[in-house]
């Protein structure tokens, strides 16, 4: 006789059998209960941005820990860690220039960590690095980021190089995760230390967007406002929501295989 199915596992098992259509309007009620609940839960809604730096951090310190004790890179897209680095950087260089704040740290450590996962790729674990599956081309992402703050940045006070920069960052991290998607799909299996890593970055990413979208509720729109005119405040949460839908799909499939106790990550074929 078989043993009795968890509610959790009936609830996936039915959720995965669901047309596309309905998955998407499932993420969609599922993410607008969570963040009914984290406005309910939690006092300071900026907190939330400061935690989801910290959960980056702690997806990077994964990293650090697998290439560290495991002397390995292999499921790790040094395209992403380099566009992570380069959206970090110029990050920071605003908040030198335009806002010194408690980021600006977080920012500095996390620049950090990514660059010496950048440099122990390239270097030190240069042979178990998969460069025929990290076949994404960055300049897809960097170029069509770059004509867009040209074009779409913010209307503040400060100078235009900087807004441009800001509004640089804001798109090229949108998307920097990209490259790590294509390693996953190219390769179907991801080991448990990389999909730790990119969950992380899926919970950083929703923490993240929650953040303004709580913000701009508690301010009733004004936080848009002052960000400035014209499509830039549109665009800033625009490119948090695309931040977050980008690694529903993943996390879904991570939650799944965590709670059926695998500890290798298998995606089905039209996964990320």
């Amino acid at each position: 006789m078989k043993g009795k199915k968890s509610p959790i596992h009936v609830v996936t098992t039915w959720a995965r059998r669901q047309p596309p259509k309905v998955k998407a309007f499932l993420a969609v009620v599922t993410g607008m209960a969570v963040l009914v609940f984290l406005r309910m839960v939690v006092y300071d809604h900026d907190s939330l941005f400061v935690v989801a730096e910290a959960v980056h951090a702690i997806g990077i310190s994964v990293l650090i820990y697998k290439l560290t004790k495991e002397k390995t890179c292999a499921g790790i897209s040094l395209k992403s860690q380099e566009l992570t680095a380069m959206f970090l950087a110029v990050r920071l260089y605003c908040s030198f220039v335009m806002e010194y704040d408690i980021h600006t740290i977080l920012d500095s450590a996390t620049l950090a960590t990514t660059l010496w996962v950048i440099y122990m790729i390239r270097f030190n674990l240069k042979s178990s690095y998969m460069d025929d599956k990290d076949n994404f081309a960055i300049y897809h992402v960097v170029i069509p980021c770059a004509l867009l703050s040209f074009l779409i940045h913010p209307s503040t006070q400060h100078y235009l190089f900087n807004r441009i920069s800001w509004a640089f960052c804001v798109y090229l991290e949108a998307v920097s995760v990209l490259p790590q998607l294509r390693v996953m799909q190219n390769t179907k299996i991801v080991e448990p230390f990389t999909a730790h890593y990119v969950f992380a970055l899926g919970v950083a990413r929703f923490l993240s967007c929650a953040h303004w979208i709580l913000q701009v509720m508690d301010t009733r729109g004004h936080l848009l406002t002052a960000l400035g005119h014209g499509l830039w405040p549109c665009l800033v949460l625009l490119s948090e929501i695309v931040q977050t839908f980008i690694l529903a799909d993943f996390c879904y499939y991570y939650v799944k295989s965590l709670v059926g106790g695998q500890l290798v990550l298998r995606l089905p074929s039209g996964v990320v």
